[in-house]
């Protein structure tokens, strides 16, 4: 007799990494949502700010002048 298969299951540790893997990225998910849930506006205004910079240069770079003295 080899043993209790009970104990062999429990002490058996294959697949235990991809369980890990499985535990961090639903904890990063979680953490993901909250924080754009909270700084979400804050985001949002950033991008925009950014977008309305890259367009006003990229209107500088077409028509070789700025609209600023």
């Amino acid at each position: 007799m080899k043993g209790n298969p009970l104990i062999a299951f429990w002490k058996d540790e294959s697949g235990v990494t991809a369980v890990e893997y499985g535990l961090i990225a639903g904890v990063m998910a979680a953490l993901l949502v909250a924080v754009l849930g909270l700084f979400g506006d804050n985001l949002k205004e950033l991008f925009e700010a950014i977008s309305e910079t890259l367009s006003d240069a990229t209107d500088v770079v077409k028509n070789g002048s700025s609209e600023e003295p």
